[in-house]
């Protein structure tokens, strides 16, 4: 009830009570009942102004409550308008791709290191079973801004120091090899650039070939005739083809390259014990010799190659890669002959089950006393998870079958060819269980044998 309302009604109950009183008598009104009328009417205008009072007083409360309205509507516009200005600001930023100024940031937080860790055990026709390989392979990152990045690899491996007959050599030996270490600067999202002891391009292997992450323990047989890494400086990245996810890769680098045992283009030499080996060493060439000493390049002019690479995803887990890479260097100290190499690659993925994958390799080396001598081989390698059969069966689903067939010609005539079955078990996506069975053959009697292997293999 509002308070005109309560004024009206309390009128109201002065009325009645006037008509309700009796009418004049005949006789006088005593002093004692017009003073109790008296007193009823002061108390009835008591009452008007006090309600009268409590209406100004609420109509006061509700302009106040108008005010403070009109002023939240307007607090609430500014603030939209605040975080409007935020927002493009922001936008603007982004827009210019702002970088962090050098020496921005927390560098313990920054530093990361991951790799793995391998144990082998295995067993060669005519030799004994044994563990024969315990390898730790960290690799250490460091970015000290959002395109600045340092990475280096490092092998430790520990294995027997025999000739591999029974009765000779002895004892163990540690071997620590450096990878890679490279610098890495995104120049924007298509273009990077690498300088360092860098991965070489040289297919896609050896940039995919983590202990853990390959599926087989040891390498394909023609892997061997490429160089893994050189000192150098590359340009590489990828370009969007359109908005399917299709993309062209590349890389194009300049490094080293491959040098020569004794400094001569002959296509053989002797090693310091006296046994004939190759003259030409694939992963030397580093700029300075065995006592520190700096010698600079083994030739006179670094070598120069690059990969050019097609992504074709069709839908999630279903892709095709393909890929051409090649390189060319002199390798002799006169400069006079030339190393070269292309390598042809692919890979499949259907569904999330199947890969199939391979890579052919040519390799060709001019010499002074042989010609050219041109190594060659390819290989094959296939895997399927059983988790895609849908079986519910005990520990199939962690299983992962894996083939491959290799191939390797020296170009000194010995032709070696394996055949390979074996599987992967996952305890966990980075803790992994190997093994398999290879079978060899090779016009060279001392490499045509059968051997087993199994591999713990955990990536962190």
């Amino acid at each position: 009830m509002n308070t005109r309302s309560k004024i009206l009604g309390v009128l109201a109950a002065a009325c009645a009570v006037a008509v309700a009183l009796p009418p004049p008598a005949t006789a006088a009104i005593t002093d004692e009942e017009f003073n109790g009328l008296k007193n009823l009417v002061q108390q009835l205008s008591e009452k008007v102004q006090k309600l009268e009072q409590g209406h100004k007083q609420d109509e006061k409360a509700h302009d106040q409550d108008q005010q403070q309205i009109q002023q939240l509507k307007q607090q609430l516009g500014d603030t939209q308008k605040t975080a409007t200005d935020a927002q493009q600001k922001a936008e603007t930023a982004q827009a210019q791709s702002i970088r962090p100024m050098p020496g921005e940031g927390n560098a313990t937080h920054n530093f990361t290191i991951v790799g793995d860790a391998e144990v082998q055990f295995g067993k060669v026709n005519g030799q004994h079973s044994g563990f024969g390989l315990a390898d730790f392979a960290p690799i250490f990152l460091f970015r000290s801004r959002d395109n600045l990045l340092f990475e280096a690899g490092f092998d430790i491996q520990l294995q027997n120091n025999a000739s591999g007959t029974h009765g000779t050599g002895g004892g163990a030996t540690t071997t620590f090899d450096m990878s890679f270490a490279q610098l890495d600067y995104a120049f924007n999202d298509y273009v990077t650039l690498v300088t360092g002891d860098m991965l070489l391009p040289l297919g896609t292997y050896i940039e995919r070939s983590a202990g853990w992450i390959k599926k087989i323990p040891d390498d394909p047989l023609p892997r061997s005739v490429l160089p893994s890494s050189g000192i150098g400086a590359q340009l590489r990245g990828a370009l969007p083809v359109n908005s399917s996810g299709q993309s062209l890769t590349y890389a194009a680098y300049l490094a080293n390259g491959p040098g020569s045992v004794d400094g001569s283009g002959n296509a053989l030499t002797t090693d310091s014990n006296g046994n004939v080996i190759p003259n030409l060493d694939l992963n030397s060439n580093v700029g300075f010799d065995s006592n520190g000493n700096s010698i600079g390049n083994l030739h006179s002019s670094p070598g120069g190659g690059g990969r050019i690479g097609w992504f074709y995803p069709w839908k999630a887990h279903y892709d095709l890669e393909l890929g051409v890479s090649g390189m060319a260097s002199q390798w002799d100290a006169s400069g006079s002959l030339l190393w070269s190499a292309v390598v042809a690659d692919a890979a499949l993925h259907v569904s999330p089950y199947f890969e199939l994958k391979g890579e052919y390799i040519h390799t060709w080396q001019q010499t002074s006393d042989l010609g050219t001598v041109a190594p060659h081989g390819w290989w094959l390698q296939a895997a399927y998870k059983l988790s895609g059969l849908n079986l519910e069966l005990p520990l199939v689903n962690n299983l992962e079958l894996v083939g491959r067939y290799d191939v390797a010609n020296d170009g000194f005539g010995i032709k070696t060819e394996r055949y390979t079955v074996g599987y992967v078990y996952y305890f966990s996506n980075n803790l992994l269980f190997q093994g398999d069975y290879e079978f060899i053959h090779s016009n060279d009697p001392t490499q045509s044998h059968n051997m087993f292997l199994f591999q713990i293999a955990y990536g962190f």
